[in-house]
């Protein structure tokens, strides 16, 4: 692919991880952060508008605001959509390409061509919803995972096991729908008609995990969450999490 030259606008570790990547690929990358100090997100795109040339493609990387509520105010927003990164970036091949009711086929076409020559696998979201596709996904179970505990079915532990020792052990090469068509679509309907009435569908976050939060257990951070970490068992984790990610990141 043409070399292209990219700016990466916010230095956190997100910024750092995404402009690494793209320097990997031979594309000339600068990455600033000063302007962020003074300017919100929907402003901030406003204000890159004004320096770039008009061919220039504008990408969010956010995992939370709606991409459209971003880029609206935008003289050509055509040109404007969302590249949500997941974390660590230089280890995760996923990459969110969002399109909004703006968006040209031709800047998704060539977002989605950016990101693959540069080793990423990117997916086309067709539209702008909360959560995109892989967050969606992932608190789904998370919101089952949580009503598990709640209602005393089993502990916290208990539920990071069965997830680990059994679906995550396929998941990175059996996606979801893969599954349901190879046992069946008769028996995941059939599945479905006996367990989708007991799973956790309340529209609001859990008053468990809202106690929680009330309660200062925050995780890693205060030391205690769903379970209590020491700062050994923290580290820990988060070194077999990156081990883990290096491994397969060729897959």
């Amino acid at each position: 692919m043409t070399k292209a030259k990219i700016s990466v606008v916010g230095a956190g570790l997100m910024g750092h991880g995404i402009a690494q990547v793209f320097a990997l690929a031979g594309h000339e990358v600068t990455i600033t952060d000063t302007v962020m100090k003074n300017l919100d997100t929907q402003k901030l795109f406003g204000e890159i508008e004004r320096h770039v040339r008009p061919d220039t493609i504008l990408a969010s990387n956010t995992s939370v605001i709606p991409i459209t509520s971003i880029m609206q105010g935008l003289n050509k927003r055509e040109r404007a959509l969302g590249t949500h990164w997941w974390n660590p970036p230089f280890l995760v091949p996923l990459v969110e390409v969002i399109e909004t009711q703006w968006t040209s086929q031709q800047a998704i076409a060539w977002t989605m061509q950016l990101h693959q020559a540069a080793g990423k696998k990117p997916a086309h979201v067709k539209k702008d919803v909360p959560g995109f596709i892989g967050n969606r996904l992932q608190h789904a179970l998370w919101r089952e995972a949580i009503s598990l505990v709640e209602q005393g079915i089993c502990d916290a532990e208990t539920v990071d096991a069965v997830v680990k020792a059994s679906f995550g052990r396929r998941i990175a090469v059996l996606g979801p729908l893969e599954n349901a068509d190879l046992v069946g679509t008769d028996l995941t309907l059939a599945i479905h008609n006996n367990v989708l009435p007991a799973i956790d569908s309340r529209p609001e976050a859990s008053p468990y995990l809202k106690r929680l939060v009330a309660d200062g257990k925050l995780g890693f951070k205060s030391g205690e969450g769903f379970r209590k970490w020491s700062a050994e068992q923290q580290a820990a984790l988060r070194a077999k999490v990156v081990a883990h990610l290096k491994t397969s990141r060729n897959n």
